[in-house]
């Protein structure tokens, strides 16, 4: 795999694919799970580590296993590799755990796994099917902060609440004054719906304006050619 096919994987994880934004896959941990940035970001990092490593599980697999049932192969694969990362979090970070609740079981049937094993994995080599689930697993991360950062933010005026389950002995950042009264709506399904419209808006905003960017010295040098072609004209006549 070259530098070119690299950068290729990389964009479309973090931003044109980016299975949040643009596939708009796994919206239901998105927005369960989202009321914090650590949540998102723990729930982020067990997803990553799944969809990699299926990934490569299947790119090394995907010739022995018939095409009639490859589905049920694939969520076999997948199921293991969640049991392995729940008993982990169950075992080692326990309260953390709790928290996240049914959603680490749910990364099963998650979308956005199941659909790059289905659509990538089954049909590249290893190592290129190694960085496609890395790069999804990470736009998916960042979406995920940036997405629980807000809604706490604005919900409850802190960020990172919740990190004292990760490490202990750390406290949350108060960003809003203590008399600060929260804002509930940010902490309930409708305003991360909200929130998430928002950052689409937002995405497909800087999307449109990048190819203005671009066009400024073309468009400056094309206007450039007319008018010395309209002076030449204008010349000639004369």
């Amino acid at each position: 795999m070259n530098a070119a096919e690299f950068k290729t994987l990389a964009h479309n994880g973090l931003w044109k694919q980016n299975p949040c934004l643009v596939q708009l896959l796994g919206l239901c941990p998105l927005l369960a799970v989202t009321t914090n940035a650590v949540n998102g970001f723990m729930l982020s990092l067990a997803t990553i580590l799944v969809m990699t490593v299926a990934n490569v599980a299947v790119a090394t697999l995907r010739n022995l296993i018939p095409h009639e049932i490859r589905i049920p192969v694939f969520i076999l694969i997948v199921a293991s590799l969640v049991t392995v990362v729940d008993l982990l979090f169950n075992a080692f970070l326990h309260e953390l755990y709790l928290v996240l609740g049914i959603f680490i079981p749910l990364i099963v049937t998650n979308c956005i796994v199941l659909a790059r094993v289905e659509a990538f994995a089954a049909k590249n080599p290893p190592l290129r099917s190694t960085f496609d689930g890395l790069f999804m697993g990470i736009g998916l991360l960042w979406t995920l902060v940036l997405l629980g950062a807000l809604r706490e933010i604005i919900g409850n005026g802190t960020l990172f609440s919740g990190i004292d389950l990760v490490i202990p002995g750390l406290s949350p950042l108060r960003l809003l004054p203590e008399n600060y009264p929260g804002f509930l709506l940010a902490l309930l399904p409708p305003g991360a719906f909200i929130l998430l419209g928002c950052l689409i808006a937002g995405k497909n905003w800087l999307d449109a304006r990048a190819p203005r960017k671009k066009t400024p010295k073309a468009s400056n040098a094309e206007a450039q050619r007319t008018q010395n072609a309209a002076e030449e004209t204008t010349a000639g006549h004369a």
